[in-house]
């Protein structure tokens, strides 16, 4: 399956130097490596178009997790975190802000292109690397955590930075804006960033306003700042949120066909799971993050901001009625704690769920972990099989704590449930949606397809045994029906084992 769409096909693939050469009925000669795949599916290596492996090269290079299922490419920086551009005096709020991404780490890189270098030092990765500039980093670098608009020298900072980093070779800017400071800021600062990502040729990613009640109005926020800036879009991780709001997915899709109707460039990504994950304190109301971690911990222990937080949080509706829904996934304070609900910790240590959560966050801050059960299956079904819509993790393993199955499952679950069980996907389209399509987005010219004079980043596995093994109790259980996969033309899987083998490069944005 060479990534098109297009129906299989029976062919030898020869491969030289790292590149695909041949692509035949049949190749005969001397070979210092020969893989029999018959029987298997043969695909170009899967692109995790929505990772979170910024840092993770530094505690795994393998990145085990990804290349186990398939991934040679992973697509970072987004959320509008990213580990670089640095600046000295607020590396502080940075560090709190992309802690999730994982701890200890040497930040030695001011530049986005010093980080690059870092992983180029690092190099051969167990996959491809290609990375976003968060616009929460920029505007914590220029900023800090401040709640307000940029003055105009602040905002002519923020595009400089964002100038240089897509020169050193970052693919666009992703935004988070549910945290802050992306939260703090207006579509009109977007849509002047997104002008200067547009200059060099990037797209703009966004974790979107709100994936909830006025996830409509994100969404229409998103095409504008399309519009506007005239440059490509990615909605990530596409869903709907919380019970009242489920089934509106087609109503969502219709506004992203709509848009590519008018000539937006409107795509998205989706992972195959009803449950979400990300830190604790993204309950909390935005202003509550105001001045950083610490201001935030003070917060949460302060008994009158406390009924203050939660009066607004309940104004809002969703998730305040449902603790069982939400699941500690990592707690440096009370490791006890992972794994189980907050209702089911609420009644075990005696304490009022609302209480708890302030006391978790007050002692972890933005360390403590949580994963999510917001989305209906029938949703997560049409977003994963929609034509537009390309796959994407969303994961990262960090070695704390428990993370979620997407990181380990990801791939080879849309393959199991969508194609072989539901039918709802053809073999061929469902590669397309992990190979070509983000390709495409990316702009990478020669991966994504198997075709003579590609990169060989290829998968391959068997059809009738592949299949996710990992579980919210056990997500770190590797995928079954992964045979080889091979990265740059180096067999980095073999029986679905790590074979020691490194190929893996920084992959830089080329105009």
């Amino acid at each position: 399956m060479d990534g098109t769409g297009n129906p299989w096909f029976r062919a030898d693939i020869g491969i030289k130097n790292g590149k695909i050469v041949s692509v035949r009925r049949s190749i005969t000669g001397e070979t210092n490596k020969m893989i029999n795949a018959e029987g298997m599916i043969v695909a170009p290596g899967f692109i995790d178009m929505h990772s979170h492996d910024d840092l993770i090269f530094f505690k795994d290079i393998t990145n085990k997790p990804k290349i186990l299922q398939g991934v040679t490419t992973v697509v970072c920086g987004n959320c509008g975190m990213s580990p670089a551009p640095v600046r000295r005096e607020t590396l502080d709020i940075l560090e709190s802000y992309i802690s999730i991404l994982g701890e200890e780490i040497h930040f030695d890189w001011t530049t986005y292109g010093d980080y690059l270098e870092k992983l180029e030092e690092l190099s051969p990765l167990g996959t491809n690397f290609a990375g976003l500039v968060g616009h929460g980093t920029l505007r914590i670098a220029v900023m800090g955590m401040e709640d307000r608009d940029p003055t105009p020298a602040e905002m002519e900072e923020m595009k400089n930075l964002l100038a240089q980093s897509m020169k050193d070779g970052a693919f666009g800017m992703s935004t988070g804006l549910i945290y802050p400071p992306g939260v703090y800021s207006k579509t009109e600062e977007l849509v002047e960033l997104s002008k200067i990502v547009a200059r060099y040729g990037g797209y703009y990613a966004t974790h979107m306003r709100d994936e909830s009640d006025a996830v409509i109005d994100s969404i229409a926020e998103a095409i504008r700042i399309g519009r506007e800036a005239d440059i490509p879009v990615e909605i990530s991780h596409l869903k709907v949120a919380d019970r009242r709001n489920w089934r509106r997915m087609v109503e969502v899709l219709r506004m992203i066909e709509t848009a590519r109707e008018e000539g937006i460039d409107i795509t998205a990504d989706a992972y195959p799971y009803v449950a979400s994950s990300t830190y604790l304190a993204a309950l909390l109301p935005p202003w509550a993050h105001k001045g950083g971690e610490k201001k935030l911990k003070e917060r949460c222990r302060d008994p009158e901001v406390r009924e203050k937080m939660m009066k607004f949080i309940k104004e809002q509706g969703g998730w305040v009625d449902d603790w069982g829904s939400i699941i500690i996934t990592y707690s440096p304070s009370h490791p006890e704690f992972v794994g189980k609900s907050v209702a089911e910790i609420s009644k075990e240590v005696g304490k009022d769920a609302w209480e708890l959560v302030f006391d978790i966050i007050a002692e972890d801050g933005v360390d403590a972990e949580m994963i999510e059960f917001a989305m209906c299956e029938e949703d997560v079904e049409k977003a994963v099989s929609h034509p537009y819509v390309m796959v994407g993790t969303d994961g990262l393993d960090t070695g704390v704590g428990q993370p979620h199955p997407r990181t380990y499952g990801t791939f080879p679950r849309v393959l199991r449930k969508y194609v072989i069980e539901r039918k709802i996907l053809s073999l061929e389209d469902a590669v397309r949606k992990m190979t070509s399509l983000p390709a495409q987005k990316l702009g990478l010219k020669d991966r994504g397809l198997i075709r003579e004079g590609f990169w060989a980043d290829i998968v391959v596995f068997n059809p009738k045994t592949i299949a996710d093994r990992a579980t919210y109790q056990k997500p770190r259980t590797p995928p079954e029906g992964i045979k080889y996969v091979i990265v740059n033309g180096v067999v980095e899987v073999e029986d679905g084992k790590l074979t020691g083998g490194l190929a893996g490069r920084v992959l830089r944005r080329r105009n």
